[in-house]
């Protein structure tokens, strides 16, 4: 559970998806660290969906981090939703934002097959959570990875528009696979390396 990467990497949280914590996400935080990154794990648990201090645990979790710089956020599945949000409320700490199968665009009762176990668990509807949750971009770098074997969440809804996001690929994976599948996070990490030097030039 503790960072993951060289030392000197350059910075990156990863936030779990509904019903996953850190121990969920463990072969994706590996599979960062492998391209170089210093990769820090959440720290809140399990993630039973949103609450009203979901945006200020956030601000901590980077907190903890202690990084100098400012961070890749990298969010699967709801995960990716936080990481939005987080982007907004802390434009000059977040590098950029990744999200993987995230249902960032539509109608979640339309694109996603677990809304209902989700508002029985978190205890509220799943187009109304206690956080802000916007569908414009956030004012960092952000990129949509989705896939249409996905299961989980709507192609449409993960790979948003073009006002959603900057750049969306598919990448070849299930929803599980985006934090759990070796090949399904590499990859993934080949994408966020590959959309890094896009934006940033030479960096990673």
């Amino acid at each position: 559970m503790r960072p993951r990467g060289p030392a000197d990497g350059p910075p990156a949280l990863v936030i779990p998806g509904f019903i996953a914590n850190d121990r969920t996400t463990m072969e994706l935080r590996r599979a960062l660290a492998e391209a170089g990154f210093r990769v820090h794990p959440w720290r809140q648990g399990m993630n039973w969906g949103a609450k009203a201090d979901t945006l200020e645990r956030l601000k901590r979790a980077v907190d903890l981090c202690g990084a100098e710089q400012p961070m890749l956020v990298v969010g699967w599945s709801l995960g990716g939703l936080y990481a939005r949000e987080l982007a907004r409320a802390e434009p000059d700490r977040v590098r950029a934002v990744v999200t993987l199968g995230s249902p960032m665009w539509g109608d979640r009762r339309r694109y996603t097959n677990v809304w209902k176990l989700y508002e029985r668990v978190a205890g509220h509807p799943v187009d109304d959570p206690p956080i802000p949750d916007r569908e414009e971009k956030p004012p960092v770098p952000t990129l949509a990875l989705w896939s249409r074997r996905d299961g989980i969440v709507g192609a449409p809804s993960a790979r948003g528009t073009e006002e959603t996001r900057d750049k969306a690929v598919e990448v070849d994976s299930t929803h599980m696979g985006f934090a759990v599948s070796r090949k399904g996070t590499r990859l993934a990490v080949a994408e966020i390396v590959r959309f890094l030097k896009e934006v940033e030039g030479a960096g990673r």
